[in-house]
């Protein structure tokens, strides 16, 4: 239970960039990762935007025949995996792969593939439906495969609790290798469910953007005139070790990950609590799991969705949380600029606040132009600020309720 545990390696797909340094070059320079959707007609949309990942090729980081047999979410949660092993320096040659293990998160997993056949059977019958269609589509598959493209034996699973999922996986890594289960785990989350089907479902609740024509400008967390947030998609992988395995092989530390809060509003499908009493809950858990107080959070990476609700009774819980102090920290949203990742946000958004912790910068929450009275702190508007990060708290929230926070700091021997 005492054991400390670091992250050693970074792995990102985002819309905003691909690899670590290009996505930290994006982060500090504010860019917007929207656009116009083109993969699909989306002329009857309401929203016609979101963020894709642009020049993405499976086939340079898969086997071309494997990359054929995957989901995207798959494909680009197999693409920041293998970015996040080869930045951490494993030899996995001489490691003990049964005690390394994968547990990775998605909201939703393969709908492009489901769509797909689902029209093939339709069109064509049953005979003419792909033999790989379940384990294309099945959440488990993106740890199933980087298990089995590295010879993985340890523990791994999926988890999937909407936009909260990847905080979620993170945090469970976390406390099997605090209880001794693995050595080095590879977490995360992935998501690419910017499908027909996918789209049209969140314009039916009316949760997206409609400001079609300023795609760049629709993503505008904690702004006033925020009208929803912009879906986007992509993939975060981290490895985490324990100190012990990482300084006995030279390994470079990023950050040592702190603690890990979970809790559920127990109240509405989508809509968060209007006292955030659950979520206030799982950032006191992260803070008391992490053993620090909150004087010592220095930045917090914020769920900041751009959505009515979401922003204003984020911002409430961290008031709650942090009383006074609250105004004298600096809060951003990733999604500003990557639009929602869903189920892959909170890995994209923890691997944006260890980068930014390494590099001594704040990014800013880009779009922000008019102050919103029920939104009130200093959310780092539109230009990135040089500061150094100590200890940072993410956030994620998601639909049905769920909450995860992590805590990362700066490590120190």
């Amino acid at each position: 239970m005492n054991k400390r545990i670091v992250i050693t390696g970074v792995g990102i797909v985002s819309p905003i960039g691909i690899g670590k340094d290009v996505y930290c070059s994006a982060l500090e320079q504010g860019k917007s990762g929207a656009n116009r959707v083109t993969t699909f007609d989306v002329s009857g949309y309401t929203t016609q935007i979101a963020a894709h990942v642009k020049d993405f090729s499976p086939e340079s980081f898969i086997d071309k025949k494997k990359a054929r047999r995957m989901a995207r979410f798959c494909q680009v949660g197999m693409a920041a995996a293998h970015m996040a092993i080869k930045d951490s320096g494993l030899d996995l040659a001489v490691e003990n792969r049964a005690r390394i293990g994968a547990i990775t998160g998605t909201g939703i997993g393969g709908l492009d593939v489901i769509e797909e056949e689902h029209n093939n059977l339709l069109a064509k019958g049953q005979r003419r439906v792909s033999p790989f269609l379940i384990p294309m589509i099945i959440t488990n598959m993106l740890p199933g495969e980087i298990a089995i493209e590295y010879g993985l034996t340890g523990p791994n699973y999926a988890v999937s609790s909407a936009c909260a999922s990847s905080n979620h996986a993170i945090g469970d890594a976390l406390r099997l290798m605090r209880y001794g289960d693995a050595d080095v785990m590879v977490t995360g989350g992935a998501e690419a469910a910017i499908t027909p089907l996918g789209l049209a479902g969140f314009c039916s609740i009316k949760a997206l953007s409609a400001r079609n024509d300023a795609p760049e400008k629709a993503s505008r967390p904690f702004d006033k005139n925020r009208d929803g947030f912009l879906m986007g998609e992509g993939a975060g992988i981290i490895v985490l070790e324990t100190l012990e395995h990482a300084v006995a092989r030279g390994a470079k530390i990023y950050g040592e990950l702190l603690g890990y809060g979970a809790s559920d509003d127990a109240y509405h499908i989508t809509a968060p609590q209007p006292e955030a009493l659950a979520a206030i809950q799982a950032m006191k858990v992260a803070l008391a799991d992490a053993k620090i107080s909150p004087d010592e959070i220095d930045y917090v990476n914020a769920h900041g969705t751009s959505t009515e609700y979401n922003d204003k009774i984020e911002t409430h819980a961290i008031k709650k949380v942090f009383g006074e102090r609250a105004y004298k920290i600096p809060v951003s949203s990733t999604k500003s600029m990557t639009g929602h990742l869903l189920g892959a946000a909170g890995a994209a958004e923890l691997i944006a606040t260890v980068l930014c912790m390494e590099k001594g910068f704040i990014h800013p929450t880009i779009n922000y132009e008019t102050p919103d009275p029920e939104c009130d702190l200093d959310y780092v508007p539109n230009t990135a600020r040089r500061q150094q990060i100590t200890c940072a708290l993410s956030n994620s929230l998601g639909f049905g309720g769920h909450n995860s926070v992590l805590i990362v700091k700066r490590y120190e021997k």
